[in-house]
């Protein structure tokens, strides 16, 4: 009984939930927080204080990118591991969109101060022939690269492998790709070195190569790659025809994120020349 005389109005509701009429309405049109009470004659909504507590799941649930069907499954899971499970999921979600939106806004920086805040000079040279260990592997983007050197780096340690130079990444995809990135990460080693599966041994040539010196954050590669097309184009240069290793576009990384801040990083970016 008491229940029933403590039934708040939907304004009343609204006002100690933080959720506006309308979207309580749509709430309960998609039978997410329906009222415990709708007056036949005038069709006005009451709602109960237990229902505050639902209130305040489905608003921060919203908040944080929920849509309505997922809400109404989640608050039926809440107490159980499936609703943790979506919440770090979720949470994945909000921290890569908040990575795209911030290289983003590091792009609309580069076009409003315009080139000269791009620290990236081009250069033709000569790549000098290297002994590469490497571990190649289709990844999701090429941000999750890292996923790579996850893997590689404690194999090098078990194989008692010791690298001598700089790093890198090998793009194996003919063209720009957005999912499924075939790539093939290295680190630079002494001729004669051998290693085990799952990782592999290249002799790599040296190679006349146009190359792209970055110095700054990673977002700034694709910038690289528009002055090296310019350049190509500006000179005619093509790459070569061939499908080999020696002939893919790679990236050597001079220092890394382990080592030195973001505004720190040094990274060529290679294309090798017909």
């Amino acid at each position: 009984m008491a229940e029933t005389t403590s039934l708040m109005t939907i304004g009343e509701f609204s006002s100690l939930t933080r959720l506006s009429v309308r979207m309580l309405r749509h709430y309960d049109a998609h039978g997410v927080l329906v009222p415990v009470d709708v007056d036949p004659w005038t069709g006005y909504r009451r709602y109960a204080p237990h229902q505050l507590r639902d209130a305040a799941d489905i608003r921060n649930l919203r908040d944080v990118g929920f849509g309505v069907s997922a809400i109404s499954a989640l608050l039926a899971a809440r107490g159980t591991p499936a609703w943790s499970a979506a919440l770090e999921l979720q949470r994945e979600t909000v921290v890569e969109e908040a990575r795209a939106a911030q290289a983003r806004l590091a792009l609309i920086s580069r076009l409003i101060e315009g080139e000269t805040s791009m620290s990236i000079t081009v250069e033709r040279r000569t790549i000098a022939a290297m002994t590469i260990v490497a571990l190649r592997d289709v990844v999701p983007t090429y941000a999750d690269e890292h996923l790579l050197w996850a893997r590689m780096m404690p194999e090098i340690t078990r194989q008692g492998i010791k690298p001598i130079g700089p790093c890198g990444v090998i793009e194996h995809d003919a063209e720009f790709t957005e999912r499924d990135v075939d790539e093939e990460i290295f680190l630079s080693v002494a001729p004669g070195t051998t290693a085990a599966s799952p990782l592999q041994v290249h002799e790599l040539p040296a190679r006349d190569c146009l190359v792209a010196h970055v110095v700054g954050p990673y977002d700034q590669i694709t910038g690289a790659h528009d002055r090296l097309a310019t350049r190509i184009a500006a000179e005619g240069l093509t790459p070569p025809a061939d499908d080999s290793l020696a002939g893919k576009a790679f990236n050597i990384y001079l220092t890394t994120p382990d080592a030195v801040p973001a505004d720190q990083l040094v990274t060529e970016v290679c294309i090798p020349l017909g």
